[in-house]
């Protein structure tokens, strides 16, 4: 008598408690991060298993790609590589299809995230379920659309859903904000004393996990070019270096016969980091225990939508005439060795872990207190270091391709991502901006350190259900990699970030110093927590949507810059050496600029992909060899370029440029600094009068103009110092071997001392960059946007005939018009905004807000959007004009002006030192 959504085969169902919920309950063992061994099924289950059969059909000799896995994201991205016309596919399950953590899975989807991408991913998703396999095969996959209500106990939480609620109106995601009394009328079971609102999206719902599988293998196998083989183990995978020293995948081995591929995908769920081992590629997840229960039948919650109780961590899944409850706890058990025997199985539900959630679901919805438990579902799950996936080409192996560590949301997201992965497959990018998956957004030191995914992912986990606060940092896995001014920084107040393993400057604390703590793991598994821990005070003071309460601290720094001048230490940049005999060659390529220029020139550019879709965005310089070679200028024969690379991305454009070098089997190298080299940003128009005190060269305009970098000395230490900025002002950045970092830094603050220098952070940084309008990329710049729709066309040589990756596809859109601009925007009225804020213009929606800020030297704030036409006509700078526009902020919309150029500084007088 279990009603779950899943095989009804291989449910175990859990003795019926004595009594309800209040009852005594089985007592598991002591809690702590180390799980219990897996409960086994009975003997008649565990022999349909692959111990004792052989593969449901023989391994063919060759495929074009090999997907490992049968559980959700493996039979999606099957799917749709047969769709996308891929002529020999292989699915390779070791028992059978779901054996894993799929078929265990409760099937939710909700529609809205915090992230345009997302949204879109889990459309697809529905309309894969929901219309296109019942279209394709007559078979119903078990979708039911009965709603999703997410509660709001408090007013932030509430600010959040009215802002999923203003990025569901872009893509036409019908959403509702409800007060108690008409969620009462919804679902009259419901507690409401406790409720300050909800959100309701009708066209929620869930899917049935097996039902869902099988359908989408049959849909596949239908196409005659894929064969899905179960009962069949990955033994090993065969890696080959080529010619030129690049591992490729080369084979599949299983137990049963072997494959030559060029292409794997991971799809293996928690056994992922296992596979990867086989082939040598680091899958930095945790196997974790995650639970819920079935109730007996509850008379009137019939068609009730699901319930999503993010204050209590739970949720509440309709079944039928019962309800699935689970959650997301601080103290998970982790499953510490994972078994690759363990098919179909379940372990056994701890209850002094689980009652949280008991708890809260029996104060949301009071009749469960007299309501029996049919049953338990305590299954492993794979998570992250950052609650997202892990997608796209290993940088270890080429055509090792990830699709694993879905942190219990690989059914609502397995469509979108199925069909994204496949594409990436085929055509080496996918076409949305699939950075937050990306495997390249962890840097490679991370992905096989212990310590930093172990705390990442208990965090994220524990963190799965609290409020995204804009500006909110992780505790945990922190003080990785620190730069050389991290201590100096640190006793003058720093704030610190985290991006890519590093601690960056955030912002500077005019009250002590708040230094980051080792993981206290939020006083779980017996562990102490931190008391009196200032930096984490003041992370939890900026837990809000308007403006957070050091906002005049991060004033003050602004401001400080814009009249004086501030140091900004951004020594986690990226610092990479691209030299050789066809470095020249590969750079003309690789970048949109000309770059190949003399000795001395330093050129703003970006990288493209093949569909004109920007990659990164950066800084390249020539440089002449060091004689002796050193951090600042290596030895090479050749040609030689330096590029800096906003630190978060550098992984990311290491893989990007490794792989296009790769490609072209170009005679040069790829070298990096990033450890061995700081760097301080001098900006503020007082930067030229103290830096001439530092530095032994002429700093004026004629022997020093922007755009241009040389090796000078500073503090008796050799530097090289660039003129640029990234803040719109007159400045200079100094790249500095990291044993002379203090020395140099000391220097320069002591020489601006009396002109009134400040230490400056990234909050600050953000702030002054949308001022003048300069790029963040993967904020307004993404690979799915091109330069000519950022407003970056001056960046391509368009003029020359140089030809260049991305090339084509820039040229044919100039050719047919752009139909999509980013645009910046301000408002009068002081409003904080901070991003999926909805555009209108003239009363229809027209894109949504990508990045926002205050500008504090314009007063006003600043946000900038990609919008399109309703009518499907080109966005040109007359449609730009012509419109009125508002921004809806949490459902409320705010008049606001379009602007063609930067609101500050529009004619770059600053930079030029001219004020």
């Amino acid at each position: 008598m279990c009603e779950l959504s899943l095989d009804m085969r291989y449910l175990r169902c859990a003795p019926l408690l004595p009594a309800p919920w209040r009852s005594p309950r089985p007592r598991g063992s002591a809690i702590g991060p180390t799980a219990r061994k897996s409960v086994p099924y009975e003997k008649t289950l565990q022999e349909e298993g692959s111990g004792s059969r052989g593969p449901s059909r023989p391994p063919p000799r060759t495929a074009e790609v090999v997907v490992v896995g049968g559980g959700s994201l493996g039979c999606q991205t099957t799917y749709h590589l047969a769709k996308q016309g891929v002529s020999s596919v292989v699915l390779l399950e070791r028992d059978r299809l779901t054996s894993g953590t799929t078929w265990h899975t409760a099937g939710l989807l909700w529609q809205l995230r915090p992230s345009d991408v997302e949204v879109e991913l889990l459309a697809h998703t529905r309309d894969v379920v929901s219309r296109e396999l019942p279209a394709e095969t007559g078979l119903h996959t078990g979708w039911v659309q009965n709603g999703g209500l997410f509660i709001a106990s408090n007013k932030q939480r509430l600010d959040e859903y009215k802002r999923l609620m203003s990025l569901g109106k872009v893509y036409g995601v019908e959403s509702y904000v409800l007060t108690p009394s008409e969620t009462k009328d919804l679902y009259p079971l419901m507690n409401i004393k406790d409720l300050y609102g909800t959100l309701y999206v009708p066209k929620d719902g869930t899917m049935d996990p097996a039902g869902t599988c099988s359908t989408l293998a049959r849909a596949a196998a239908a196409r005659g070019a894929t064969v899905i083989i179960e009962n069949c183990p990955v033994t090993g995978i065969q890696v080959r270096a080529d010619d030129f020293g690049v591992r490729r995948v080369y084979a599949v081995e299983t137990a049963h016969g072997t494959i030559q591929t060029p292409c794997v995908v991971n799809c293996a769920g928690v056994w992922a980091s296992v596979l990867g081992r086989l082939a040598g590629v680091h899958v930095p997840l945790v196997g974790m225990h995650h639970a819920y229960v079935v109730t007996e039948r509850i008379e009137g919650i019939q068609n009730m939508p699901n319930v999503r109780d993010h204050d209590a961590s739970v949720y509440l899944r309709l079944q039928g005439d019962a309800l699935s409850v689970g959650g997301y706890e601080s103290n998970p058990i982790f499953w510490e060795e994972v078994s690759e025997k363990f098919a179909f199985g379940l372990f056994d539900l701890d209850w002094d872990v689980f009652m949280k959630h008991i708890e809260g679901a029996i104060n949301r919805v009071p009749v469960l207190e007299k309501t029996g438990i049919k049953s338990t579902v305590c299954g492993p799950e794979s998570f992250t270091a950052d609650h997202k996936p892990l997608m796209g080409e290993a940088p270890e192996v080429r055509g090792f391709f990830l699709g694993c560590g879905f942190n219990s949301a690989g059914m609502m997201l397995g469509g979108g991502c199925g069909r994204e992965l496949a594409h990436w497959i085929i055509h080496g990018r996918p076409e949305k901006d699939m950075y937050g998956y990306d495997i390249r957004r962890f840097h490679h030191s991370l992905t096989n350190n212990n310590r930093w995914i172990r705390e990442r992912s208990h965090e994220s986990y524990a963190k799965n259900y609290s409020v995204v606060f804009p500006h909110d940092e992780p505790l945990a896995g922190r003080n990785v990699r620190k730069d050389p001014l991290h201590e100096e920084l640190l006793r003058q107040g720093c704030v610190f970030q985290e991006r890519h393993g590093w601690e960056r400057p955030g912002w500077f604390s005019p009250r002590g110093t708040a230094p980051v703590l080792d993981y206290d793991y939020y006083g779980a598994y017996g562990r102490e927590r931190h008391r009196d821990y200032t930096y984490n005070r003041l992370l939890g003071d900026e837990y809000t949507f308007d403006f957070p309460p050091h906002h005049d601290v991060i004033k003050t720094e602004c401001l400080t810059c814009r009249n004086a001048l501030a140091l900004f230490d951004m020594s986690y940049f990226g610092k990479f050496y691209l030299v050789g005999p066809e470095a020249t060659k590969a750079a003309n390529w690789l970048f949109t600029a000309d770059v190949s220029k003399a000795p001395g020139s330093t050129v703003y550019t970006c990288m493209l992909n093949q569909r004109g879709g920007v990659e990164s965005d950066l800084t390249v310089s020539r440089i002449s060899p060091g004689a002796p070679a050193s951090p600042l200028a290596p030895a090479f024969e050749g040609d030689g370029y330096y590029l800096a690379i906003g630190g978060a991305v550098a992984q990311h454009n290491w893989s990007h440029i490794t792989a296009v070098l790769q490609d072209m089997k170009l005679q040069c190298k790829l070298l990096d600094c990033s450890e061995e080299l700081g760097m301080m940003s001098i900006q503020g128009p007082l930067s030229r009068v103290v830096l001439q005190e530092v530095l032994d060269t002429d700093l004026s305009n004629e022997a020093f103009p922007f755009s241009t970098h040389k090796l000078v000395t500073a503090a008796g230490c050799t530097v090289r110092a660039m003129r640029l900025s990234f803040v719109g002002e007159l400045g200079w950045e100094l790249h500095v071997p990291r044993a002379d970092c203090v020395k140099v830094y000391q220097a320069v603050m002591q020489a601006g001392a009396r002109h009134g220098i400040a230490n400056a952070g990234y909050r600050a940084i953000d702030s002054l960059s949308i001022e003048k309008g300069y790029r963040h990329w993967h904020a307004d710049l993404r690979p799915d946007d091109t330069p000519l729709e950022a407003g970056l066309a001056f960046t391509c040589k368009l003029k020359s005939n140089i030809p260049f990756l991305g090339r084509e596809a820039v040229e044919a859109q100039k050719a047919k018009g752009i139909f999509r601009r980013l645009v910046c925007f301000t408002t009068e009225e002081k409003v904080p905004m901070f991003g999926l804020e909805a555009v209108w213009r003239n009363g229809e929606v027209v894109g949504f807000i990508r990045r926002a800020d205050f500008g504090f030297a314009i007063d006003k704030t600043i946000a900038y959007g990609y919008i399109r036409d309703p009518a499907g006509g080109p966005v040109s700078l007359d449609f730009v004009r012509s419109g009125s526009y508002e921004l809806e902020r949490m459902g409320v919309p705010y008049p606001a002006q379009a602007h063609t150029r930067s609101p500050f500084d529009p004619d770059n007088q600053r930079v030029k030192g001219i004020y």
